[in-house]
């Protein structure tokens, strides 16, 4: 349920509210809006009744939460969230840009690569020092190396970094060097991980799973939110269907049918959506005009000779132009972009 606070209410009653909250084996989230300050009551609400807190000073009214996605509903919090790391932001009339590898392959490569993100306008760099793959046999990443360089190419160029964690006992290490930390597609309902990077510290970037439903996605993000952490987007990355000229079916009728329904900010991945490098620019320019919070985007100096993922990726005059032509659109929807 959602405890609404009356405006300019004090510290002191909010912290009384929140404190019968707790004693009654519930979590209590506060969220200070620009209008209102709410507490979310999350947990079995069955031995809770609503009357008990209207009683209590500077409540204004009790609410049920309808969805079952508690924390990331535009019933606990109206407003868009945004999210701010460095210089990259998402949400509320901002449009972030990660670009970068598939995968870490060399200090050149991805010092390469993050300053082509940011001569380009972008805030983030992207870049895959622990690899999930299909085959055993294929390239891994480099691991805790990986890493390093991403924390070297950051000291370069002041963008923030992105990259996927995979395991709960890895969490540590890559929080260490990472600013968002990204759940791939596959680890989407690994619950223990989500609830790990949800008591990181660190933004999380939450990839859809290629089979998932938008509901089983949000009830992902909230398993993140539940742990205190508020940082968290969403990223649309594509949907297995029976198409095969795609390497999935990018449906872009989620993005505002999420900002419906969350206020969490959605990433839009063009690479994995499409799969085929000369239909990501188009992509991208499309995901932007559909009101796509950000945009990640595999880059690389030369995808021919890339080490995974080279042929969804694009090289650095493509990136420029796909960053040239989705700030157009951004300017003309009135956000601001890279």
């Amino acid at each position: 349920m959602i405890v609404v606070m009356e405006k300019n209410v004090g510290d002191e009653l909010i912290e009384n509210v929140t404190k019968r909250v707790q004693e009654l084996g519930l979590k209590a989230h506060v969220i200070r809006g620009t209008e209102r300050t709410v507490i979310a009551a999350v947990g079995d609400e069955r031995k809770v009744k609503v009357e008990s807190f209207e009683s209590f000073p500077g409540v204004s009214e009790v609410m049920p939460i309808l969805a079952p996605y508690k924390m990331a509903s535009r019933e606990l919090k109206p407003e868009a969230t945004q999210i701010q790391v460095l210089n990259f932001r998402a949400g509320r009339g901002a449009v972030g840009v990660m670009g970068g590898p598939c995968s870490v392959e060399s200090e050149a490569q991805i010092v390469a690569c993050a300053k082509a993100v940011k001569a380009a306008g972008g805030t983030a760099l992207r870049g895959g020092a622990f690899k999930p793959r299909t085959s055993p046999y294929s390239f891994q990443g480099m691991k805790e190396d990986g890493l390093k360089l991403l924390d070297l190419a950051r000291q370069e160029t002041g963008l923030a970094v992105v990259t996927e964690v995979m395991s709960t006992e890895d969490v540590p290490l890559v929080a260490k060097y990472a600013d968002i930390l990204q759940i791939g597609a596959r680890n989407m309902q690994n619950y223990r991980l989500l609830e790990a990077v949800g008591r990181c510290g660190r933004a999380v970037l939450l990839k859809r799973g290629p089979s998932a439903s938008i509901e089983e996605w949000l009830l992902a993000a909230e398993y993140v939110l539940n742990e205190g952490n508020p940082d968290v987007m969403l990223c649309e990355r594509g949907i297995r269907t029976f198409e095969t000229h795609t390497r999935f079916t990018l449906p872009l009728a989620t993005v505002p049918y999420l900002h419906r329904k969350t206020h969490l900010p959605v990433i839009v991945d063009p690479s994995h959506g499409t799969g085929h490098s000369y239909l990501v620019t188009d992509m991208a320019a499309a995901s932007v005009a559909a009101g796509a919070d950000g945009l990640i985007v595999e880059m690389h100096p030369n995808p021919e000779k890339a080490m995974s993922d080279g042929y969804q990726s694009l090289d650095f005059a493509q990136f420029q132009e796909m960053m040239d032509r989705c700030k157009v659109i951004a300017n003309a929807l009135g956000k601001t972009f890279g």
